[in-house]
């Protein structure tokens, strides 16, 4: 598999699971994607770095005892200088959760929430430059923001992150725009004023890789999970929806089933 290196500011460089359990947390995702977990790391509270073919693709948290929020994955947007993002932030009707801060030599971390309401992470690189490998079964394969403010949030990502946005479609029915083009969008966002529930706030997804999105989502349900949408094929490859067994939305991307379906002989 190949590695990533040199992610682009703007880009998403890690995700990372705040679980309730971190040790049915850590089987699960075992079982169903094959990682490796490094050892907790007691002096960040127990935060143990994921692992597939060794290479590091995500985070896991205990969750504290006094945390409200649910169980959740997590994507962090890569920057040159985490200061100056969440002051751009704020600048641009941002607000802060986590404020700037150093996480020890590996790099500088906050969390913010864009003009629409939507948590996202901020990674300045140090010794840690983010996850290796992307777009790969078991490996994070695309990121998204679900929004209701669809063009406040173009305005947001566009002036706080750099982001190079392309319109993929405007109209009512669906409304989608990337930042960079083609092969080289490294996320999106859906206008999701549409679909969102009322109640639930405009978030981001990350969706991971898999040669077999059917076949995933069976054996994921045999570790415990709920499927909340079978695999359903699209122009950008089959996808599905579930949680894991302590309610931590994640989605998968794989290839269509026309794709993965062998030619007959002859």
């Amino acid at each position: 598999m190949p590695t990533r290196e040199n992610i682009p500011a703007g880009a998403p460089c890690w995700v990372d699971l705040m679980t309730s359990d971190p040790q049915a947390a850590t089987a699960f995702y075992q079982g169903l994607f094959g990682w490796g977990a490094e050892e907790p790391a007691a002096e960040y509270g127990g935060y143990t770095n994921l692992t597939k073919d060794g290479v590091r693709i995500g985070g896991l948290m205990p969750k504290q005892p006094d945390m409200e929020a649910p169980d959740g994955w997590s994507v962090y947007l890569a920057t040159a200088d985490a200061e100056k993002t969440v002051a751009a932030a704020t600048e641009h009707g941002g607000g802060v959760i986590v404020p700037a801060m150093a996480v020890g030599d590996l790099g500088v971390m906050a969390v913010i929430t864009d003009s629409t309401g939507g948590a996202i992470g901020i990674w300045q690189p140090g010794l840690h430059t983010g996850f290796g490998l992307i777009a790969e079964p078991g490996a994070p394969g695309w990121f998204e923001l679900y929004t209701r403010d669809f063009t406040g949030a173009l305005t947001f990502y566009r002036e706080v992150f750099g982001w190079d946005v392309h319109i993929m479609s405007d109209t009512p029915e669906f409304r989608y725009a990337t930042n960079g083009e083609g092969a080289s969008a490294s996320a999106g966002i859906m206008d999701g004023s549409g679909f969102l529930p009322d109640g639930v706030p405009p978030h981001w997804a990350v969706y991971f890789g898999t040669a077999d999105t059917d076949a995933s989502l069976e054996r994921a349900t045999a570790l415990g999970c709920t499927v909340l949408e079978p695999g359903m094929d699209t122009p950008y490859g089959r996808l599905g929806v579930a949680t894991d067994p302590t309610g931590a939305m994640f989605k998968l991307v794989g290839p269509s089933a026309a794709e993965s379906t062998p030619p007959a002989a002859g």
